[in-house]
């Protein structure tokens, strides 16, 4: 059975969240004080309720419960932002995710109880600086240390060719950990050092920022 999510805060960010949470399968409740931003979420979300977020006794009477996966949205609004997490921390809430406009709304945040605190902004900087500086790498997702999981389309000097032959773990200091081919979307983990690379496959690495650069 899938966690029910609560959307507190109905912006784009938080309006999109439900859409994309509600079209996966998720029980998704939204929330927002103004009505018409309830209204344009009201056919994309389970249910869509106009209250004050900031209002304890409102999110108690909505029977806000401790395994929910809360998400507050509220944009330069520190002062709500910090207030619904600091009343879902005391209702004992596990999972309390919040969007924060910079560094310095974190870390009050954190302080409050938030479990993770998301920058968009940041985030969006940060994949379109990558995009420009490794222009074959398609996602990521960090790791510990220096290390990260990469998806990257691979070079025409790729294809063609096995995984043997391109002796990435001695070259580049990185090891393949899966293929994807884009079309039928199938997915080959751990291929074998004969595996040949063709045009419309995404590999899927494991190695240091700084060596997946050094692939152009």
């Amino acid at each position: 059975m899938q966690q029910r999510v609560v959307v507190v805060g109905l912006g784009i960010f938080g309006s999109n969240i439900v859409r994309e949470l509600y079209e996966s399968g998720f029980e998704v409740v939204a929330i927002d004080k103004n009505k018409e931003s309830v209204q344009r979420v009201r056919d994309c979300a389970t249910k869509a309720i106009q209250a004050d977020g900031t209002d304890k006794a409102i999110m108690e009477e909505i029977g806000i419960q401790e395994d929910d996966v809360c998400i507050i949205s509220f944009g330069e609004d520190l002062a709500a932002a910090t207030l619904i997490t600091l009343h879902f921390r005391q209702m004992k809430v596990k999972t309390i995710i919040v969007k924060a406009p910079n560094e310095e709304h974190k870390l009050i945040l954190e302080k409050v109880g938030a479990t993770e605190v998301l920058i968009p902004e940041k985030e969006i900087a940060h994949k379109v600086a990558k995009s420009l500086i490794s222009p074959n790498v398609l996602d990521y997702l960090p790791l510990s240390g220096e290390y990260m999981i990469f998806e990257m389309a691979p070079p025409n000097s790729f294809l063609g060719k096995t995984l043997a032959e391109l002796q990435l773990r001695s070259r580049y200091h990185i090891d393949v950990i899966a293929i994807r081919d884009i079309v039928s979307d199938k997915l080959s983990m751990v291929p074998r050092a004969d595996f040949v690379i063709k045009d419309g496959e995404v590999l899927v690495v494991v190695g240091k920022e700084g060596d997946i650069q050094k692939i152009k």
